[in-house]
């Protein structure tokens, strides 16, 4: 039995597995647990092993890529179009196996534990923000139905909380001013871990030389170099700085059929963290930018001209995203005073 492409469909407890011969026929079909999955890549000849970019996935890619193997991960959503009537596991396995041997598929590069290990702190920083907003926006209630009523923004209200607390003459029952005082005192926690969180990623940051050089394009600070380099590596996955863009979901959807063309709104397709880092950034280098006779400046009072500052933003964010992918391919520093007119 020789397998020249195995399909593995992983799941918690037991993967089901499909090998193809060169030809494209179907040579072995196994279910295996989990546990013994090492195990059984270990007694295979060296074979393309596709996955989809799944939990777990990059573990078993290092694994073989230290066994001979050539691993490939696929979106779960290029492999769909495959799988057969009736889906299971094992069409799942096949299906993977068939969309790895086609030789148009797009694959998602194998992340390295370091880059994996910068993935789950944004993701654990991402966490506390997620937490801290609930606690804010809960807090906003209590005080909304004893007719209090706070400005705007996190700072605004953080220090509203603090003059609150301090004022004693407040009208407000002794149980509910002791439950906005547990929750000040959670928010104090949040907030310290989440500034323990920026430090550390702007220490990696400035060791690391390509996180070093994204910083120098306005509007990329630490948390979005971090969290790129986390993402693509050095960004050789793509051909192009567009397809960074397209998989950011900062380009328009296509709905072009008959030789007319037609673009709607942006696809939001992709990693939607990144796209919304690099959207508040794009917002602000257009408050950034002093000279407004730079190409950039240009472009972007034009197109405010056209449409809302939030369009404007998500392009600017587009362009953020090719030139980030530029300096990284290209081992480049970004001359911002050449192309922006920022000091």
């Amino acid at each position: 039995m020789s397998i020249a492409i195995l399909g593995i469909d992983l799941g918690k407890t037991s993967c089901s597995v499909a090998g193809m011969d060169g030809a494209g026929s179907v040579v072995l079909r196994k279910r295996v647990q989990r546990f013994r999955l090492l195990k059984f890549l270990s007694e295979l000849s060296p074979c393309v092993v596709a996955m989809e970019a799944c939990g777990g996935a990059h573990h078993v890619a290092r694994f073989c890529q230290e066994l001979g193997h050539v691993p490939r991960l696929m979106s779960p959503l290029y492999v769909r179009p495959y799988v057969k009537v009736h889906k299971n596991d094992d069409r799942d396995a096949e299906a993977i196996a068939e969309a790895a041997s086609r030789p148009t598929m797009s694959f998602v590069t194998v992340k390295s534990a370091e880059q994996l290990d910068l993935q789950a702190l944004h993701r654990a920083r991402e966490r506390l923000i997620h937490s801290r907003t609930r606690l804010i926006n809960q807090a906003r209630g209590f005080f909304m139905e004893r007719g209090i009523r706070f400005g705007q923004g996190r700072h605004v209200f953080q220090r509203a909380l603090q003059k609150f607390l301090e004022d004693q003459s407040a009208d407000i029952s002794p149980r509910m001013r002791d439950l906005i005082a547990d929750m000040a005192v959670e928010l104090d926690e949040l907030n310290s871990r989440v500034v323990a969180f920026d430090h550390e990623i702007k220490k990696l940051s400035q060791k690391d030389p390509d996180m070093k050089r994204l910083t120098e394009i306005p509007g990329i600070g630490p948390i979005i170099a971090s969290a790129l380099v986390a993402a693509i590596g050095d960004g050789q996955a793509f051909a192009k700085g567009r397809d960074l863009s397209a998989w950011l979901g900062l380009v328009p959807r296509q709905l072009s059929t008959g030789g007319t063309t037609k673009l709607i709104g942006i696809s939001k397709r992709g990693n939607t963290y990144l796209r919304k880092l690099f959207i508040h950034g794009a917002r602000a280098v257009l408050h950034l930018i002093k000279d407004r006779t730079t190409p950039l400046a240009k472009w972007v009072d034009q197109l405010k001209q056209r449409s809302n500052v939030n369009v404007a933003a998500v392009a600017m964010a587009n362009k953020l995203a090719r030139i980030a992918w530029a300096v990284l391919v290209k081992k480049e520093r970004f001359n911002q005073a050449a192309l922006l007119g920022v000091q």
